[in-house]
């Protein structure tokens, strides 16, 4: 069993044959999915992937579309996690430091963000380019009750036990099966075996060979062999322990 631990399946890149996607997914070994939110507009299409058996949704506000995001956006996002139960985590929120002329208002959007993890008791999907110091910091200031995931991380590996100690865990996607990614291989083999997920970013971050290309969850079973190489493990146990860390991470109840 293999979980997809972030995925955004509500993409319209999927609106053409996404029961498809999901059917390659599983008979290449992965049964479930967690599927971020991105924006105010997009939650209703992740909320109802979310009522899926084999689905769990998160709802968040991207650092990305950041242009895209409304006043009365967090009030919403509030709300919508006090009206979902369902909902496993907030996110995807995070800072992106390619955008420097926007960094203020992404600080103010995910400082929010967190808050509203903590009041709703809930981890977060982080993601963090380019600003992985600051994160961690904020994060070791702020003190989750739930931590959450550092999305697609490719810091160090001093960075990463930073991450670790706060009880965040981090993800693993295509970018490990790139030759020249040796910092990210030397990371993914030095981290606990509780210490990470596997998940693809579909239908973004295309594994080598398929660059140009729509990803797709069923890529994910590469990427666990991957790690196997890398970490001198069985292809069982690195799925095991993805899976049961996520398992973990989101509170899934794999049996609804």
């Amino acid at each position: 069993m293999l979980i997809d631990a972030h995925c955004h399946l509500d993409f319209s890149a999927f609106d053409t044959d996404r029961e498809a996607v999901l059917a390659n997914a599983r008979a290449a070994g992965i049964t479930h999915f967690v599927v971020p939110g991105t924006m105010r507009s997009k939650w209703p299409d992740v909320l109802a992937l979310g009522t899926r058996n084999d689905t769990s949704a998160c709802l968040g506000l991207h650092p990305y579309f950041i242009d895209q995001h409304g006043e009365s956006d967090l009030d919403a996002l509030d709300q919508a996690l006090a009206r979902n139960p369902h909902v496993v985590a907030v996110g995807e929120c995070g800072i992106d430091g390619r955008f420097q002329q926007s960094l203020t208002r992404q600080w103010t959007l995910f400082d929010a963000q967190l808050h509203l993890a903590k009041r709703h008791e809930l981890p977060v999907v982080v993601h963090s380019v380019q600003a992985n110091d600051q994160v961690s910091k904020r994060l070791r200031q702020l003190a989750l009750p739930r931590a959450g995931l550092i999305h697609a991380f490719a810091g160090s590996i001093e960075q990463a036990r930073r991450f670790l100690a706060l009880g965040f865990v981090l993800g693993v996607g295509g970018a490990i099966t790139y030759p020249r990614a040796k910092r990210l291989h030397r990371m993914v083999a030095a981290l606990p075996d509780n210490g990470f997920v596997l998940e693809t970013d579909s239908p973004d971050m295309p594994l080598n060979g398929h660059q140009g290309e729509r990803n797709e969850p069923r890529h994910l079973a590469r990427v666990c062999r991957e790690v196997a190489r890398l970490r001198g493990q069985s292809v069982e146990d690195v799925a095991a322990n993805s899976s049961a860390n996520a398992a973990r991470l989101f509170d899934l109840d794999l049996g609804k």
